[in-house]
């Protein structure tokens, strides 16, 4: 793809500030692709790994959902299906990290996160920052109820953007990183949610947080909700907590 992948586009190996307007249509253009994948193929696929370096951009910035090499077909009529954990540390749902239970809606969990890389042009996890804002969901999240959610967009737009559009944007990013997987909206749906203007009734719960500080969970987390896991990055262990159901 001639503008090769979103990942480099956001964290600076190609020095290029997308616009709102690029970013929106990357957005919405890779919830289209998730839609199509889940609800319109003739067979459900779940890809299993969506992340930033997994969305090619052609030379219009249009995106295009790539590697499939850890995709799955999802039987008619199964609600889930058990299987080897499989994707990127910082990106996963919590109820596949932790028990392997996949359902399309760790793909919705995934694409969550990726909205708020595009929102923030930040990483999932990053451990050179201070331990509040390591986690970007987790940070993103306390922005969101204390009223300062504009506070995580990307300083490098400059406030070239418009404020509602963004707050409905972020907004959708928190409930499709909601720790019960059966709350998360369908990509349909958000794809609705993005592209009118009707309201969004539908609050936001407390998202699955990532902890990236080895054994200190999330204080709604049981011990019976954790699991360590053993990151390949510089991360070293982590703990997946999620709300329990």
């Amino acid at each position: 793809m001639s503008q090769n992948s979103l990942h480099k586009h956001l964290f600076g190996e190609i020095q290029n500030v997308l616009s709102w307007e690029k970013r929106l249509g990357i957005i919405v253009g890779t919830a289209r692709g998730l839609t199509y994948l889940h609800e319109d193929s003739n067979v459900r696929i779940i890809h299993r790994d969506i992340k930033c370096g997994n969305i090619l951009l052609d030379d219009r910035f249009h995106p295009k959902i790539a590697d499939f090499g850890l995709a799955r077909f999802f039987p008619d009529g199964e609600t889930h299906v058990s299987t080897r954990v499989g994707g990127t540390i910082g990106y996963t749902a919590p109820e596949y990290a932790v028990h392997g239970q996949l359902t399309e809606k760790a793909d919705v969990y995934s694409y969550g996160i990726v909205v708020l890389e595009i929102v923030s042009g930040r990483k999932s996890v990053n451990a050179r920052l201070d331990a509040s804002m390591q986690l970007l969901l987790e940070w993103a999240w306390n922005q969101f109820q204390q009223d300062q959610v504009l506070d995580i967009v990307d300083s490098s737009l400059e406030g070239q953007y418009p404020r509602e559009q963004v707050l409905r944007v972020i907004r959708i990013a928190l409930l499709c990183t909601q720790g019960s997987w059966a709350l998360r909206p369908a990509m349909s749906e958000v794809v609705s949610m993005l592209t009118n203007n009707s309201e969004i009734t539908v609050q936001p719960t407390q998202p699955a947080f990532i902890d990236d500080s080895a054994g200190k969970p999330t204080d709604f987390t049981t011990p019976s909700d954790s699991v360590n896991l053993r990151s390949a990055s510089s991360h070293g262990s982590i703990t997946v907590s999620f709300v329990p159901r």
